[in-house]
């Protein structure tokens, strides 16, 4: 058997569902400006599915930026990576104000957010070295530590004695190998929406003498005080030794940073392979995410309204009794159980009866049985908009007891 044979006989777990979700359940095509209601075949539909926290995708400050910086430089600008060619002003003046954002000494600019994580990791261990991580990581962390040639060792998600049990385990190895510890968690874990327990892991530091790098990707904008993080939120940002963000999100845009010490941002400068080897990031961007920065920091009515809708929201499913699980962050998994079938015909009267696009969780992300309905609320998002989605929630949760969807599974799938 070659390649090509194994391609045609198998998809994988998620590609075998391929054959009816194409399209419609993956890879649907969302069309008109980034709002509240988009396009979607072509009818209007209420979207809970995009991490544009702040609304900053179509804020007009922002387009006139991403315009402007179009017009100045185009999107080749600069050519050719950091360290030989493509570093310029900007790209450091980005890298100075984000650092200070994120109360820390330096910070490194990255061209894209999955290949950056995946980069640091690999940079920062080696074969002496032992990770401890998040049951719940994300897939760019899991991937960044396939390249790692030692230990690693996973901990029951935000379960601090299980954390400290491999801790130990660690600790023992690299006493041998005389090499380091370094744990990886999360901020804000994207799919259930509760906040990684950094309070509880910085405060192991002393005993255990390791780094941290949090990945923050759903944090950056929408936790803290000043939206500086999860960090910021808990009080202890000054413990997280790698603080990583992307601009996927709150940013509403591509690209990513790391932030640290100087010292420790120059060995990064110098050994990130994704960065010393690939082109950076285009100017158009870099020159976006200066006002979307600058936004950040002088519109905090932007925040205010995000989290006026989050809590809206959340309270209203909760007070009609929906399982939201642990959140506490603006995502919101609403839980429901039903079959693969079930939750296609549930997701389908979402969106052709009720107008409602949010994302389908099942299978094999999920356990069997189990359905997640994955909301994003966002500051252009309306309390209008909770009240009918709540209301259509409600119906849904009938149809799906009774077993009305149970009848459409065979159809629909």
């Amino acid at each position: 058997m070659n390649i090509m044979d194994k391609i045609n006989t198998r998809l994988g777990p998620l590609g075998d569902h391929a054959y009816y979700a194409h399209g419609y359940y993956a890879y649907p095509k969302l069309e008109g400006d980034i709002s509240n209601t988009m396009l979607f075949n072509g009818k209007k539909k209420l979207v809970w599915s995009l991490n544009n926290y702040l609304g900053l995708a179509n804020h007009p400050e922002v387009r006139d930026a991403d315009n402007e910086g179009t017009r100045r430089y185009g999107l080749a600008y600069p050519m050719g990576a950091r360290m030989m060619s493509g570093n310029t002003r900007l790209h450091e003046e980005f890298e100075e104000k984000i650092a200070d954002y994120v109360q820390k000494e330096d910070a490194f600019l990255l061209n894209y957010g999955y290949q950056g994580m995946l980069s640091i990791i690999d940079s920062l261990v080696d074969r002496k070295d032992v990770i401890v991580y998040d049951a719940e990581a994300h897939a760019c962390i899991i991937d960044g530590m396939r390249l790692h040639q030692g230990k690693r060792f996973v901990f029951k998600h935000n379960n601090i004695e299980d954390c400290e049990k491999q801790l130990e385990r660690a600790k023992k190895i690299v006493k041998e190998t005389k090499g380091a510890i370094l744990v990886i968690t999360e901020g804000v874990f994207g799919m259930r929406g509760d906040q990684g327990k950094l309070k509880e892991i910085v405060a192991l530091k002393k005993k255990y003498n390791f780094s941290l790098l949090v990945d923050d990707a759903h944090g950056i904008g929408c936790m803290g005080n000043t939206g500086a993080g999860t960090g910021e939120e808990q009080g202890v940002q000054d413990g997280i030794d790698f603080y990583f963000g992307t601009f996927a999100k709150s940013f509403a845009g591509i690209g990513a940073f790391v932030a640290s010490t100087k010292e420790a941002i120059l060995f990064l400068k110098y050994n990130m392979r994704s960065q010393i080897f690939a082109k950076a990031l285009p100017m158009p961007m870099v020159f976006g995410a200066l006002k979307r920065l600058d936004l950040m920091r002088t519109k905090p009515e932007l925040r205010e309204k995000l989290w006026k809708i989050t809590n809206s929201l959340q309270s209203g499913l909760t007070n009609s009794g929906f399982d939201i699980g642990s959140t506490n962050s603006p995502v919101t998994p609403v839980y429901l159980n039903g079959t693969i079938g079930e939750a296609t015909a549930l997701v389908r009267d979402l969106r052709e009866n009720h107008q409602i696009f949010c994302s389908m969780v099942v299978y094999p992300v999920v356990p069997k049985g189990m359905i997640i309905l994955r909301l994003i609320p966002t500051a252009i998002h309306t309390l209008e908009d909770v009240e009918r989605t709540i209301t259509v929630f409600k119906e849904i949760r009938t149809n799906l007891n009774t077993g009305q969807y149970k009848l459409l599974e065979e159809v629909t799938v």
